[in-house]
């Protein structure tokens, strides 16, 4: 009887062994690390990215379709705050994973980074105050000041200006009050975000002259060499495409669809 008893107790202990051990994997499996995804961007380019007042969160198109990206990915994505001229560098430092800031696909900037397929189609357009009628277009700002945003491709158009006095600013709304307050004669900057400003308020005080000028696309931005993330975000934006969630999120920012 004594000889049973101990068996049993034998089976008993191994069996809560394994179911320990079972335990353990389960509670190992639970605690591993959600992948992550660190997003760079410079959040004063509405409707792109920015916040709105009173608020810490991150929001915009650029900011909704990065976060339908990285879950189409499986990624959680921790969206990081600084200045656009910083990204790049941040990029190629390996602090961030990618960047996503309504960054023009340039030659330039292909020589330092690589980007995604293109995922939205801009332009840049002159943006005057309002009762300004001598202004009306940018062959028209030769001589002129002009506010920019600092290492955008509004900055570089501006310096293409003849005798033009060109003044870089951190973000898109300091150009714009600069104008407001009659420092300078016009803002040169994407027309979407110019757009976003006059609707937002900003017609009061100003207004777009001429044409849209030299048709852009932006780009998703990852480091050099990185072609495997590269291929994950074309293919997971393909899929949003495919699936209309890219539709729905456009629909929200921009109201129609463009095909």
């Amino acid at each position: 009887m004594k000889k049973y008893l101990l068996l049993a107790m034998a089976v008993l202990a191994a069996l809560s062994l394994m179911v320990a051990g079972c335990g353990g994997k389960e509670e190992a499996k639970k605690a591993e690390p959600a992948k992550v995804l660190r997003v760079g961007t410079e959040p004063t380019f509405a409707p792109f990215e920015f916040q709105k007042e009173g608020s810490k969160e991150y929001t915009g198109f650029d900011m909704d379709l990065i976060r339908a990206i990285g879950k189409q990915m499986g990624y959680k994505v921790e969206i990081m705050n600084m200045g656009f001229d910083a990204l790049i560098p941040a990029l190629s430092s390996g602090n961030i994973d990618t960047v996503i800031a309504g960054m023009s696909i340039t030659p330039e900037r292909q020589e330092a980074v690589l980007f995604s397929a293109p995922y939205y189609r801009s332009g840049l357009v002159v943006m005057v105050q309002k009762n300004n009628d001598t202004i009306k277009g940018i062959e028209d700002l030769v001589g002129k000041k002009i506010a920019v945003q600092i290492g955008t491709t509004g900055a570089a158009k501006a310096e293409s200006v003849k005798d033009a006095k060109v003044t870089a600013f951190n973000t898109n709304t300091e150009a714009a009050m600069e104008l407001k307050n009659g420092g300078v004669d016009a803002v040169i900057n994407d027309s979407p975000v110019v757009g976003y400003y006059l609707a937002q308020g900003g017609s009061a005080d100003a207004k777009t002259v001429g044409d849209v000028l030299e048709a852009e696309e932006y780009g998703i931005a990852v480091k050099k060499g990185n072609d495997k993330l590269a291929a994950e975000i074309d293919k997971a934006l393909a899929e949003l495409k495919k699936n209309g969630e890219y539709d729905k999120i456009y629909k929200t920012w921009f109201g129609e669809v463009k095909k």
